[in-house]
């Protein structure tokens, strides 16, 4: 069940009308079986899988909190769930890496199928035992709360990771109903729609055309690399503000995720607008016990570069990925140290600085999306050679493209008013409710009209499921 789904579409209107009616002594219990239902119609061992990680880190915690032995019990439950996740994403890759070194012949099949979202509630159900372990919260007691923190289904299978003094406090205390967060919620979820089946679906078309034959050169190959990076802004954005939303309906509210991450103006900048909540749970579960930038340039730069490479493992269990980890740690270790001697920057600096920045990251995003390192450089090579295709001939025609135009556009002026601190949500909910609900049909009109949908409205998976 995803969210452009009709399914969703269903089932989500159901449990939030069942939420507001039910006792309160009943709605995290309502919530909990939803959520388990919502992961459950992917495949019900999955699902046991989730709550046996939810058992371990619930009573890890409780008995860090007990007995005193943090240390031990926190290693205990790092080793149970990071080793579930080896056997289930990582196993067929590090057989490889065995393989190749030793020269045997060991297959390198993975074990099993690799479970939606593992990689994310993994690390959300870490992110609270490593508080815990700090002293910054208590262990949860309520089983029921805890699991619900883990599986709550509108982050559930592809974030935002959630941290533990942000959404189990709200967990307990219920959301309310307001016609203000209905509103709100309702918004996001259209917009999500917009970015997810006007954009990146048709953005994927072209995509998957390009990176799927090595035919094309020239100008293609560079707006193939182009479209790829905002159908994967667009996809897991997407994902990011619907999960914000549906949360948003109930009266919790989730983390940003992204921050206009294309307007960035370094590296650096870049990553603290792009996926946020696991940037941030790197920085303070790994960067900062590393050491951080607190022993030296050396240390800092070995810092970053690990966190990057491990970035890139969490991503998938493939070398092109660990290849964008790579690329990305040492831009950003080459922007740290540049920065360093930089003097404070004009507008027209600040500009081309930006350009540059988001040329590296469409670059670097081709090792993302290609199936091997060499496919990844052919294709690079093949951007700068003479052209040999027309943008038609690559799976969308003039129509298509002038949609897909005018859609970008929309998303980029909403970022950059964004970026400038106009706050638009906020515009939109103190607006004429004739106004509200001109967007809303403008926005309904727009995805049923120019949406992408597969035949019988098959929907299509987000991107970052499969991580």
């Amino acid at each position: 069940m995803v969210f452009n789904s009709i399914s969703y579409a269903i089932f989500f209107p159901i449990v939030v009308i069942l939420y507001f009616a039910l006792p309160k002594k009943f709605k995290n219990i309502h919530l909990l079986l939803a959520s388990y239902f919502f992961y459950g119609c992917w495949n019900v061992k999955y699902a046991a899988l989730m709550l046996l990680s939810t058992v371990i880190t619930y009573f890890a915690a409780i008995l860090m909190d007990s007995y005193g032995k943090k240390k031990l019990f926190l290693s205990i439950s790092f080793v149970l769930n990071l080793g579930i996740l080896f056997v289930f994403k990582y196993y067929g890759f590090f057989i490889d890496i065995f393989n190749r070194i030793s020269g045997g012949s060991t297959s390198t099949e993975a074990l099993f199928i690799l479970p939606v979202g593992i990689s994310f509630y993994t690390f959300q159900a870490l992110g609270y035992t490593m508080d815990v372990y700090r002293g910054d919260l208590r262990a949860e007691r309520n089983f029921i709360t805890y699991a619900l923190f883990v599986s709550f289904f509108p982050q559930l299978v592809a974030g935002p990771i959630e941290r533990s003094k942000n959404l189990l406090p709200q967990i307990r205390n219920h959301g309310e109903y307001c016609v203000c967060n209905l509103v709100e919620g309702l918004l996001l979820i259209f917009y999500g729609l917009f970015l997810k089946l006007v954009i990146a679906d048709r953005a994927a078309i072209f995509v998957n055309t390009v990176f799927g034959s090595m035919d094309f050169t020239g100008t293609v190959m560079m707006l193939g690399a182009l479209l790829f990076s905002i159908q994967i802004y667009c996809d897991f954005y997407s994902y990011s503000i619907m999960a914000k939303g549906s949360a948003k309906v109930m009266g919790i509210e989730l983390m940003d995720n992204f921050r206009e991450p294309f307007l960035a103006v370094s590296i650096v900048d870049f990553w603290r607008r792009w996926h946020i909540s696991l940037s941030t749970w790197f920085k303070d579960y790994l960067y900062i016990p590393l050491g951080g930038s607190r022993r030296g340039s050396f240390r800092h730069y070995v810092n970053i570069m690990i966190v990057f490479l491990v970035s890139g493992l969490w991503h998938g269990a493939n070398y092109t990925f660990l290849m964008w980890g790579l690329i990305h740690g040492i831009l950003n270790v080459c922007s740290h140290f540049i920065s360093r001697f930089k003097n404070k920057e004009g507008t027209i600096s600040r500009n081309i600085s930006r350009l540059v920045t988001f040329v590296l990251v469409v670059l670097a995003f081709v090792f993302f999306r290609a199936k091997t390192i060499s496919d990844a450089f052919t294709f690079i090579g093949r951007m700068f050679s003479a052209n040999g295709a027309t943008i038609t001939d690559a799976g969308l025609n003039i129509a298509n493209l002038y949609a897909l135009l005018v859609a970008v556009l929309i998303l980029l002026v909403v970022d950059i008013l964004k970026y400038n601190s106009v706050d638009v949500k906020d515009r939109f909910m103190h607006a004429p409710t004739i106004f509200k609900g001109a967007i809303f049909f403008a926005l309904i009109m727009i995805v049923v009209i120019f949406g992408i949908y597969g035949v019988g409205f098959s929907e299509s998976m987000f991107i970052y499921f499969q991580f």
